[in-house]
């Protein structure tokens, strides 16, 4: 019978071991420096990335609105070239193709740049948008005040697109935490590979993708919050007609 016990005792602990969810694991995994850095990778991945698109964007927006037909003729090549290919693409010709050509970048650099030029042709739609919807009106207005076309966009446009194109940005930025998990294909430790390396390990997938999703989701929760935060802010900032009348004393005072 003592054969017998010890076999029986060792099913039941190789039965523990691999039970299909333990608890203690995903506690653990939550609370490990690993999963954490991982995370602020994923965070500041996603800020960087979502920055360069935002100045990209911007760029492109303004060079749709020049009447020079060269420039909107490269506008619309950009566009068109980086809406077209694979963002998996273009992380990996960034990270192998650059070197070729003597632009060494270390991963997170060769990221946020695939990510933000990629990033940047949607952003210059959304930026667009908000852009034109400011009626034509209102820059007539500032520019009988005497205000300059910078200053038109400077104060008048830009202010009014900015209370538009917020609520896209933050579903863009949403877009990229999940998106940055591409990442990983260049080696950049970001959530989604630490918990893909931890699970290579012992095989607990459950418990470390359960984790990784679980900082995904308070990722995106707080940022939900801090989109929230802002959007009420700028209902309470001054209208256009005030915005004018404060850049034309500028512009006299000048």
């Amino acid at each position: 019978m003592e054969p017998a016990a010890r076999q029986l005792g060792i099913l039941k602990a190789v039965g523990a071991r691999m039970s299909l969810f333990q608890p203690h694991l995903l506690a653990q995994y939550l609370l490990s420096a690993a999963f954490f850095h991982g995370a602020m990778m994923t965070l500041s991945l996603s800020i960087a990335s979502l920055a360069t698109g935002m100045a990209v964007g911007l760029l492109l927006a303004v060079g749709q609105e020049v009447p020079l037909r060269a420039v909107r003729a490269l506008v619309v090549f950009y566009l068109w070239l980086f809406r077209g290919t694979p963002v998996l693409l273009q992380l990996v010709f960034a990270f192998n193709v650059l070197p070729a050509f003597g632009v060494l970048l270390p991963g997170f650099a060769c990221a946020v740049l695939a990510l933000g030029l990629n990033e940047g042709a949607y952003m210059a739609e959304i930026m667009r948008s908000g852009i034109r919807a400011v009626g034509p009106g209102q820059r007539l207005a500032a520019r009988a005040l005497g205000l300059e076309e910078w200053r038109v966009m400077r104060w008048v446009v830009l202010p009014q697109a900015l209370r538009i194109i917020i609520p896209p940005i933050g579903n863009q930025f949403i877009g990229m935490l999940k998106l940055s998990a591409l990442v990983s294909v260049i080696g950049v430790q970001e959530l989604l590979l630490v918990a893909d390396q931890t699970a290579s390990g012992n095989f607990r997938y459950i418990e470390t993708l359960t984790a990784a999703g679980l900082y995904y989701l308070a990722l995106t929760t707080v940022f939900m919050a801090i989109q929230s935060m802002i959007e009420r802010s700028f209902r309470r900032r001054p209208g256009a007609r005030r915005v004018v009348l404060a850049a034309a004393s500028t512009q006299s005072i000048r």
